[in-house]
């Protein structure tokens, strides 16, 4: 992948209007490397020349690459938290470097979880089971706590839930344990 600027303002402006990740190539932070090696030639010169335009062009290229830096770990941050709670894991979107990183963040979060379910004696087992329940009211498509689409629901039906959703539906009298 070759950067340049039109294509560092293409990201830029996309990692602004949007909450998810841009998409970036495996290699963009070594062609990052690459890029900024050469604009940075141009600078030195430009600093020699007295060349104040050259100079606020390299100025204006740090603070972009900073910014889509800091844009780019609250999202990889993000997900790695989302991630360590909904135990699914998409390593999509990220250049190679960013991808070492979020697994590591992902590991550390996944450890500091593993104190909470220690504390109660949980294990993933328990809440992963699935639990027999008979539905008492109709009950609509819905996204449960671990991101998967559960339902449409008929009263009387009998259904296999994940623990977590069907003590919800028990504690709140849309079903009851068989």
């Amino acid at each position: 992948m070759r950067i340049d600027y039109d294509e560092l303002r293409r990201i830029h402006r996309l990692e602004k209007n949007t909450s998810r990740l841009v998409e970036v190539e495996d290699d963009f932070i070594d062609s990052l490397e690459v890029f900024v090696a050469e604009e940075k030639k141009k600078y030195l010169a430009s600093l020699k020349n007295f060349s104040a335009s050259e100079a606020r062009e390299f100025t204006n290229l740090k603070r972009i690459i900073e910014e889509i830096f800091i844009m780019r770990e609250k999202k990889i941050l993000n997900k790695a938290l989302i991630s360590a709670h909904t135990r699914e894991v998409i390593e999509e979107k990220m250049a190679r470097q960013e991808l070492e990183n979020f697994k590591k963040l992902l590991h550390v979060l996944e450890d500091y979880y593993s104190l909470y379910q220690s504390l109660f004696g949980e294990s993933e087992k328990k809440e992963s089971s699935l639990v027999s329940v008979k539905i008492l009211k109709d009950i609509p498509t819905f996204v449960g706590t671990d991101m998967k689409e559960y339902g449409p629901f008929m009263e009387d039906e009998t259904v296999e839930l994940p623990s977590k959703v069907a003590r919800l539906f028990v504690t709140r009298k849309l079903a009851e344990e068989k």
